[in-house]
C-alpha cells in the first residue's frame, strides 16, 4: 500500500514537482556572474534561461502555429559555456505540446554578451513565462495549461503576479480564448503574443519555459494513475490559488439545502432530451435548490460560471468539457457525469484528481439515445447523439449523490442538517 502512495504521490502530486526538480541540469553554464545560463528538466519539458537572446528579425512566420524551424544557430542562445551534445540528446519528446526541444535546438553559446555589448533592441526587465497553449475554446484542453503553469511556478518557487505570460506561437494568427479571465490568477498584465517582439532583438533577463498540456505522463492530459488512490494536494492547491486569485467565495446559503446545478448543453449532440422532467423530479424535493444553467461565454462571463460551480453540492452534466468545473467544487461536492458516452476515465480521474467524489449512469437498460449517433467520419458514435433518462433511476441516483454530500466531514451544514 504505501508503494502504491508513493507512485500516487510522484505520478500525480507534489512528488511529480519533486522529481522535475531532481531531474534538472545545467545545459549552458555562466563563467562570469552576469553571464547567460540556460538549465532544463529532462526531455526539455522545463527549462529556465538567464540573459536569453531571441533574433527575431527575420520571422519564419507560416500557418503552423508551433513551427519547427522558426530558429537558425545563432538566432536564438546565451554568452555561456554551452553543452551542445547534453542538449540534443533532451529530443526524444521533440512534439508542439509535449517538449521545448525543437525551440531551443538551436540554442547557440554567443560570442558577445548580449546586454553588455548593447546587441538588445528591447530588453525585457521582468520574468516572462513562455506558453504553448492547447486549444482555449475547450475548458478541459485549457485547464491542462493553466495546471501546468501553476506547477512551474512550483518548480520556480515563485507566485508573483509581476510577471509577463508569452504566448510562443509561430503563426500571425490570433488565439480565442474563451477562459482568459484565469490569466489574472497568475499576472497582473495582458498576455503578450511572441509575434509582439518580431523584427527585434529582444533580450530576456529571466525566462521560464513552462511545462506543457499534453507531456508524455503529464498532468492532468496524460496522467497514469495507479488503481485504489484519490485525491491530490497538488490540484486542491490548484484549485484553492485559482479561486482565492479570482475572488470566487463561498455564498450563504439557506440551512440545510443542497444545491444542486445541472449543466444544460445548446450543442447539437449530447442534450439530455427530458432535461424538464428531471429536473421537476429533483425539484420535488424539499432539501434540493435546483438550478439550471447553461454556460454559454456570451451570456454568463467564465468569473460568474465559477462563482455558480463552487456555490454547488451536486453538479450534474453529460460528457463534455464543461464538467471540467468540478476542478472548483467545493470540497463536499458531487459531480455526477450523468452519461459518460462510453469515455470511462476523462472525468472520473480529473475528479479523482481533484478529490471529489465521482458518478455516472449505471443502468444502460433505462438510458435511451436517439439514435445511434452519426460521428462525421467513423460513423456510428455515442457522443454524436442526444439522450433521455428514466425518471426514477435518475432520481435514485440524485438521492446517492445528496447521501454522499451530506456524510460529508467538511460539508459546513452537517451539524444543523442532523438536527433537522
Amino acid at each position: 500500500m504505501e508503494a502504491a502512495q508513493h507512485v500516487y504521490w510522484t505520478q500525480a502530486d507534489f512528488g511529480y514537482v519533486m522529481d522535475r526538480l531532481n531531474e534538472l541540469k545545467t545545459l549552458c553554464n555562466p563563467v562570469r556572474p552576469g553571464d547567460s545560463s540556460l538549465t532544463c528538466s529532462s526531455f526539455t519539458r522545463y527549462c529556465r534561461a538567464t540573459n536569453l537572446y531571441m533574433d527575431l528579425r527575420n520571422p519564419r512566420r507560416n500557418d503552423e502555429r508551433y513551427n519547427e524551424d522558426f530558429f537558425q544557430d545563432g538566432e536564438i542562445g546565451g554568452y555561456c559555456d554551452l553543452n551542445k551534445q547534453a542538449l540534443l540528446a533532451e529530443g526524444e519528446h521533440k512534439s508542439p505540446l509535449q517538449s521545448w526541444f525543437a525551440e531551443l535546438q538551436t540554442y547557440s553559446q554567443l560570442n558577445f554578451h548580449p546586454i553588455k555589448d548593447g546587441r538588445c533592441d528591447l530588453i525585457i526587465e521582468k520574468p516572462v513565462y513562455f506558453v504553448k497553449l492547447d486549444a482555449g475554446v475547450n475548458m478541459y484542453h485549457h485547464f491542462c495549461d493553466f495546471v501546468n503553469l501553476y506547477i512551474t511556478q512550483h518548480i520556480n518557487n515563485s507566485f508573483s503576479m509581476d510577471v509577463n505570460v508569452v504566448m510562443w506561437d509561430t503563426s500571425p494568427f490570433g488565439y480565442g480564448d474563451l477562459f482568459s479571465d484565469t490569466w489574472k490568477a497568475f499576472t497582473s498584465y495582458e498576455i503578450i503574443h511572441l509575434k509582439t517582439y518580431d523584427y527585434k532583438r529582444v533580450c530576456f533577463k529571466d525566462a521560464i519555459f513552462s511545462l506543457l498540456p499534453r507531456m508524455r505522463y503529464g498532468l492532468f492530459y496524460n496522467t497514469p494513475l495507479i488503481a485504489g488512490c484519490s485525491s491530490t494536494g497538488l490540484l486542491k492547491a490548484f484549485s484553492q490559488h485559482v479561486l482565492h486569485r479570482l475572488n470566487i467565495t463561498q455564498e450563504e446559503t439557506k440551512v440545510g439545502k443542497i444545491r444542486i446545478t445541472l449543466l444544460a448543453r445548446s450543442t447539437t449532440y449530447r442534450k439530455i432530451l427530458n432535461q424538464d422532467e428531471l429536473v421537476n423530479a429533483m425539484k420535488t424535493m424539499f432539501n434540493f435548490d435546483v438550478r439550471v444553467v447553461d454556460y454559454k461565454y456570451r451570456e454568463m462571463g467564465f468569473l460568474d460560471q465559477l462563482q455558480v460551480t463552487h456555490n454547488t453540492d451536486i453538479f450534474i452534466g453529460m460528457h463534455g468539457a464543461g464538467l471540467t468545473h468540478l476542478l472548483f467544487l467545493p470540497d463536499w461536492a458531487v459531480i455526477f457525469e450523468l452519461y459518460n458516452c462510453e469515455d470511462y476515465r476523462c472525468y472520473m480521474d480529473l475528479a479523482r484528481l481533484r478529490g471529489v467524489h465521482y458518478m455516472t449512469w449505471e443502468r444502460e437498460s433505462k438510458v435511451f439515445p436517439q439514435d445511434k449517433g452519426h460521428h462525421p467520419t467513423v460513423g456510428d458514435h455515442p457522443k454524436f447523439t442526444n439522450y433521455s433518462f428514466d425518471v426514477e433511476e435518475f432520481m435514485r441516483l440524485v438521492l446517492l449523490a445528496a447521501e454522499k454530500v451530506v456524510q460529508h466531514p467538511k460539508w459546513p451544514y452537517k451539524q444543523k442538517h442532523d438536527e433537522l
